[in-house]
Order: C-alpha cells, then structure tokens, then sequence
C-alpha cells in the first residue's frame, strides 16, 4: 500500500507542477500575439519557447495525469474511498494550484486509513 500512496504523490506533485508550467508559461507565450498584437509573434523566439513548452511538456503532462488517474483510482480502490471523495480528487487534478490541495487531502486520508487498518 506504501509504494502506491508513494508513487501517488509523486505523480500528484509532477501534474501539479506540469500544469502550472502549461498555464502560467507555455500557453501565454504561445498565445501572447492574440491578446497583445504585436507582442510575441507567431515564430519569434518568445513564441517558439510557448510553443514547444506547450507541445513537449503539454505531451508529457496528458500522459502523466493518464497514469496519476490509474494509481488514484488503484488507491481509491484498495481503501475503499468514497465515490465523491474519489471524483473530487481526481478532478482536482485537472485545476492548477487546486491539485495540491486535493493532494494534500488525499494522503490525508490514505495515511489514516492505512494507520486504521494496521492497528486494526
């Protein structure tokens, strides 16, 4: 149960910090030129940045959350989380600064349960 909660947290923290990056870097600098015209245009070196920023980690981070999705859902599972518990927290995943959050209260709660069925 340990390796998972372990790796859950793992996960969490790179979706987390990925989208963030996405968000607050990639897709600004990317789309910069449709809010400020004349700012950042489409092939400057600004632009290139958002873009592959966007392209490479964008990738990685949709491939990331596909697998935070399976152990969330494994862990839910194995400590038998409430269906609304679980949704939260998996949808939680998907908002930046929110996933931590929804982290936090996660393995919260998984360390608990563990705790209760160890003394148990």
């Amino acid at each position: 149960m340990k390796p998972l909660l372990k790796a859950y947290t793992v996960l969490a923290t790179v979706v987390g910090i990925s989208i963030i990056t996405l968000i607050i870097v990639g897709v600004p600098l990317e789309f910069m030129h449709g809010i400020w015209p004349g700012a950042l245009p489409i092939g400057s070196h600004g632009w290139r940045i958002g873009h592959d920023i966007n392209l490479y980690l964008g990738t990685a981070h949709g491939f990331i959350y596909m697998l935070f999705v399976l152990i969330a859902f494994m862990l839910s599972l194995r400590l038998r989380w409430p269906i609304p518990f679980t949704i939260v927290t998996l949808a939680c995943g998907t908002i930046p600064f929110l996933s931590f959050w929804a982290e936090r209260r996660a393995i919260l709660r998984a360390r608990a349960d563990i705790a209760a069925a160890e003394s148990a």
